[in-house]
């Protein structure tokens, strides 16, 4: 299967015909890292990751299952330092 999303020298490509709904989907595009959702509506959601940390948890991922591991564990530890469970 061909992954949806890549980066060249013009910037980020999208496919977004042959991304599944509700999926995380990543890259790195410089310093940043890119990650992409289509929800259940079809809307393709982007968000762009700056802070070098977490840019490079994320680079060290091997998939995307990885990659949603990593941002539970990341959520959870947003809660705790707020206060929340």
């Amino acid at each position: 299967m061909v992954y949806p999303v890549s980066v060249d020298e013009n910037g980020l490509k999208l496919r977004p015909e042959l991304m599944e709904k509700e999926r995380l989907y990543h890259c790195m595009f410089g310093a940043k890292a890119m990650l992409l959702f289509k929800d259940s509506m079809d809307v393709l959601n982007c968000y762009e990751i700056e802070e070098a940390g977490l840019v490079e948890k994320i680079r060290t991922c091997k998939d995307d299952s990885e990659l949603e591991d990593l941002f539970a564990e990341y959520v959870r530890g947003l809660g705790k330092r707020s206060g929340r469970s």
